[in-house]
């Protein structure tokens, strides 16, 4: 169960919203595998955005991948031309 998660929220135009899955589909297995602490990993389609809500064991593990070389090198690279802008990122932890 997620104690943490990451939010990755991005404008993508609906015409590039296919490509944008494809990325986060080819990254997902790697993400859930690799990643120390990754439980989750959804895409959220939403009318105005994309959102990529990433589910951690540990609040210190989610934070921890925003410098992993996957999230630097990989996904953002991988989104960056079918971006409209740069996307907000926020963590939150889970309330128990």
């Amino acid at each position: 169960m997620a104690k943490a998660y990451l939010e990755i929220t991005m404008k993508i135009p609906k015409s590039k919203r296919p490509q944008a899955a494809k990325v986060y589909f080819d990254y997902r297995g790697t993400f859930l595998e690799q990643i120390e602490g990754a439980v989750s990993k959804d895409l959220l389609v939403r009318d105005k955005d994309v959102q990529v809500l990433h589910g951690f064991d540990s609040m210190e593990h989610a934070k921890a991948y925003l410098s992993s070389e996957m999230f630097k090198n990989d996904l953002f690279t991988g989104l960056s031309p079918l971006r409209e802008q740069d996307p907000e990122v926020r963590i939150f932890e889970v309330a128990v």
